[in-house]
């Protein structure tokens, strides 16, 4: 799955083994490039139109 804008965006998401669910219900991802630096996450959800990728929704601590 392709990360799409924000901190991790072009990086390449493994979701293999995942369920149709948790595919389709996003990632939040800990990074230490986003917002909040360290130990923050990046939350990406499913591209609207069935892109195929996930999309940067906003970070938190």
């Amino acid at each position: 799955m392709e990360l799409v804008d924000g901190p991790l965006g072009g990086q390449l998401l493994d979701v293999t083994g995942w369920s149709a669910e948790g595919v389709a219900g996003g990632a939040l991802l800990i990074t230490d490039v986003g917002l909040f630096g360290p130990g923050g996450r990046s939350d990406y959800i499913p591209e609207s139109g069935g892109g195929g990728g996930y999309v940067w929704n906003g970070d938190t601590p």
